[in-house]
């Protein structure tokens, strides 16, 4: 039986998940295995707090990945943009992209006619690269309308932002740091239930403001002011060389270890204009865990640190006129 076959029929034999709990890795692989069903990515779930070992090891172990083979990444030189930035402090790092991105002219806002296209791919159980056998490419063309007025009043996710609301809502944030954190909080809360329980305080603002910085478009001066926020976040790292996104190219790694997981987010952004480049769920160190449910229960799965668990990478973005038309 063929690897995909396998990965429908554990979907089909799965209940719906909560989405509260539902790992990122999981969620997207089996959605996009499911015939005629359409992957709805991170940004239209906001209330995500981890990974979760059980799904990324049950999609591990469907796809026949060796979690035991893994790695340190490669390591490479610093930014290219920056020249002599060292990749050593998130602040140092976070703050002189500020600075790059406050140069930068502002253009327009998209007119409510308009639409976004998103080119997006993703790997999972990743090699050193971030690039192996499990590497799924999902709905890679994506257009949705800056004005998705009627997806906001009529989805079932009342959480649900349009690229507009997002733009305006980044162009308000203020410059105070703490004022901004609290602000982006608020406008992608947390849980509030046993299944979605809230997250603390850092590792909310770090998810917050990683979708916040992921929205397309966004005005360099808006994202300017995210960065500087991001870099006060406590827990906030830098990974100390750069690393490759699930399209192979290099970016700079802005961590955080998920609360009470073994694993940590990082942000990547471009080492060239510091654009959104992707995120990446890797793991932060080394642990075991036994399947307690599903088709391959009673299984230990070995995790060693450096491991990447799940790797999207935004490869296009572009405003354009009509559904279906490419820049």
């Amino acid at each position: 039986m063929d690897e995909m076959t396998q990965l429908r029929e554990l979907r089909a034999d799965a209940p719906v998940p909560d989405r509260g709990a539902l790992a990122p890795g999981r969620q997207r692989l089996t959605e996009a295995a499911a015939p005629g069903r359409r992957v709805h990515r991170l940004r239209a779930d906001w209330r995500v707090a981890a990974v979760g070992a059980a799904a990324a090891i049950t999609v591990a172990a469907v796809l026949g990945t060796r979690l035991g083979d893994a790695v340190a990444p490669d390591r490479s030189g610093p930014a290219s943009t920056a020249g002599t930035l060292r990749l050593d402090s998130p602040a140092e790092v976070l703050n002189r992209a500020a600075d790059a991105l406050e140069k930068q002219p502002a253009g327009p806002e998209p007119r409510d006619d308009q639409w976004i296209y998103t080119r997006t791919t993703q790997a999972a159980q990743g090699d050193r690269n971030g690039m192996a056998a499990g590497r799924v490419t999902y709905d890679p063309d994506d257009w949705v309308p800056y004005d998705n007025s009627a997806a906001a009043k009529n989805g079932r996710d009342s959480d649900y932002r349009t690229a507009r609301q997002v733009y305006r809502a980044a162009e308000a944030l203020p410059d105070d740091p703490a004022r901004l954190l609290a602000k982006v909080r608020s406008f992608y809360p947390t849980g509030n239930t046993a299944e979605s329980p809230p997250e603390a305080e850092a590792q909310h603002s770090f998810r917050a403001m990683g979708l916040m910085a992921q929205a397309y478009p966004i005005a360099p001066a808006a994202l300017a002011r995210i960065y500087r926020a991001m870099a006060t976040i406590p827990g906030v790292h830098v990974t100390d060389h750069l690393v490759k996104d699930a399209a192979g190219r290099e970016a700079i790694a802005i961590t955080r270890k998920e609360d009470g997981g073994h694993e940590q987010r990082e942000i990547l952004l471009s080492p060239h204009d510091f654009s959104y480049a992707g995120l990446r769920f890797v793991v932060a160190e080394d642990y075991a865990y036994t399947l307690s449910d599903g088709k391959v229960e009673g299984q230990t799965f070995k995790f060693k640190a450096g491991q990447i668990l799940t790797s999207e990478a935004r490869v296009e973005a572009a405003v354009v006129d009509a559904k279906g038309e490419k820049p």
